[in-house]
């Protein structure tokens, strides 16, 4: 588990010419340990457009009621993580989807009132990784936490991928944790790509105001993987070609977080 890495994949680096999903069966034919965590916020909008479903943002996140939160996990679990499953495995590798629920992996607790049935992680339970990982899977996660308090149905609550990524690196002792997003990099107020950031540089970043939007909840991610066991957190343009491998093989671009 000391030797795992995390990869979250953005909604925005799988595509029809994308090498992410080869990237990862080939890391695994390596020897490698993989745990994928993965959004789909994109489809989630266009599933409640079509349901007439109006969609409402509170600071970036997702005002999640009962209808809302029935599409989210539909999309979530249903198809991306089915998707993402069943490209894995016929590419010739190993992989099993699991959600937040399954097992409790994600153990959530509501935000606050306003944002509804959205979650913050109260504590991740890493049994259930940890058994596909030894049988050899790749545990492919869809964010969606059980809420273990909830005196009534619903019992699952919408949860930000990005943190769940950098908990869950924390949790299993992850060696890297890799973001494939749809930008270059972390950027300073030019624009500039930073290649290489400490945990306080990669901080102060984010109390200035430089890093913003959905940068935020990536960079405090990987400072919560740092905190463990996590030797370097990188954020990558996921739409390069074989840049998950390249990145984890040290050869690569993007933004390293590296105590």
């Amino acid at each position: 588990m000391d030797k795992a890495v995390v990869i979250k994949l953005g909604g925005a680096t799988l595509g029809s010419h994308d090498t992410t999903i080869a990237d990862i069966v080939a890391l695994q034919q390596q020897g490698r340990s993989l745990v994928i965590v993965h959004g789909g916020g994109k489809m989630i909008t266009s599933w409640l457009e079509k349901r007439g479903i109006k969609t409402k943002f509170i600071n970036g996140e997702r005002v999640t009621d009962e209808q809302t939160l029935e599409v989210v996990v539909s999309v979530l679990v249903g198809v991306v993580n089915t998707e993402i499953v069943a490209d894995i495995n016929a590419g010739g590798g190993m992989a099993i989807g699991i959600s937040g629920v399954d097992g409790g992996l994600i153990q959530g607790k509501f935000k606050n009132k306003e944002l509804g049935f959205v979650g913050e992680v109260d504590k991740i339970n890493p049994a259930p990784l940890e058994a596909l990982l030894q049988a050899g899977y790749i545990p492919v996660v869809a964010p969606i936490a059980i809420d273990v308090k909830a005196e009534k149905a619903p019992r699952v609550l919408n949860v930000n991928a990005d943190i769940v990524a950098g908990e869950i690196a924390a949790a299993i002792g992850a060696e890297k944790l890799v973001f494939l997003t749809d930008v270059a990099g972390v950027s300073d107020r030019s624009g500039n790509l930073l290649s290489h950031l400490s945990p306080g540089e990669a901080e102060a970043l984010v109390a200035s105001g430089t890093a913003s939007g959905g940068m935020i909840p990536k960079i405090n991610a990987c400072l919560r993987a740092l905190s463990g066991s996590a030797s370097a957190c990188i954020i990558v343009d996921g739409r390069q070609s074989h840049v998950l491998l390249d990145d984890i093989n040290g050869k690569g671009g993007g933004t390293t977080i590296k105590k």
